[in-house]
């Protein structure tokens, strides 16, 4: 996490606001960070001389909910190690902190984002994306596969496909991928998503398709992913390395923008064709939506 506040930070440029009886509890914390981490509220109050309610005052001060969520930042950051590793951080790449305010996360969360798809910009080869638009057009039939958060840019690109006309399926469980896999063949056509490049069930489903002899794309944020072994074309989309949560939050943003990619690149494979597709596709949504006409 880039520009990190920390607690002690956080603590310093909150002191002067503080009162007599806080500043002795900031003191006490600042000077032991190793050891107060462990220690109850009742056993602060008794180190410090102060009572209880100053203490959550002076929590509540630094923008904490609750003395919990004061003794985690506390834990994590009286670490010996804290200064040379990083702590476990849950929103890769988004500095949210117990003392942000709901209106300051539009600008931070738009910030990551365009950070994210500037670094696919840089990692996505127009060549790959090309190709792999091609092999899509011209495939018999597009198996996509995908888990948890990967669903979403995986359903997003069965719509699209399904738009333009094309033969495309995806089976939600992660043994059916992997069956649909095994009974694919030479004319036919494999799209995987991880964000991570390394998802079992995602990584064998398309081993098992490129055994079975269809062509296979992986779309994935890493360098030199596992997925990366049974592709034919690597999509990278960059990015660092996330933790579980951080690429459940954030990973969608640009596997997202290469399926918008590939759709439009699939278009200009052959123009006047997807063309048609795409009238005979909104010929039968039309009407379906409310209009402002009473």
């Amino acid at each position: 996490m880039q520009n990190e506040i920390s607690l002690t930070d956080r603590i310093k440029s909150a002191y002067a606001a503080l009162r007599p009886s806080e500043q002795k509890v900031a003191d006490f914390i600042l000077s032991h960070m190793d050891e107060a981490g462990n220690i109850t509220i009742s056993q602060l109050a008794d180190r410090t001389k102060v009572s209880q309610p100053t203490i959550m005052r002076f929590v509540h001060a630094l923008g904490f909910k609750g003395y919990r969520n004061f003794k985690y930042c506390l834990v994590r950051d009286g670490r010996p190690d804290a200064q040379e590793s990083k702590p476990f951080d849950h929103l890769w790449g988004f500095d949210l902190k117990p003392w942000d305010c709901l209106p300051d996360l539009p600008l931070k969360e738009i910030r990551v984002s365009g950070k994210l798809l500037e670094e696919t910009l840089k990692a996505l080869s127009p060549a790959k994306l090309e190709r792999a638009s091609h092999m899509l057009a011209a495939a018999r039939t597009i198996d996509i596969y995908g888990v948890e958060n990967s669903c979403t840019p995986a359903n997003d690109l069965l719509t699209k496909l399904t738009y333009l006309g094309l033969n495309a399926r995806m089976h939600t469980d992660a043994y059916l991928q992997q069956i649909s896999a095994a009974h694919l063949g030479s004319p036919d056509t494999a799209v995987a998503f991880s964000h991570s490049g390394c998802s079992c069930d995602t990584v064998k489903a398309l081993m098992q398709a490129k055994k079975a002899g269809a062509g296979t794309i992986a779309v994935t944020s890493r360098k030199n992913p596992r997925l990366a072994q049974y592709a034919d074309i690597l999509l990278c989309t960059g990015g660092a390395d996330l933790t579980i949560y951080g690429a459940a939050v954030f990973s969608r943003i640009p596997d997202l923008a290469a399926v918008d990619l590939l759709y439009m690149g699939i278009i200009l494979s052959d123009y006047e064709r997807f063309s048609r597709s795409l009238d005979k596709s909104g010929a039968v949504i039309a009407g379906r939506g409310y209009t402002n006409k009473p």
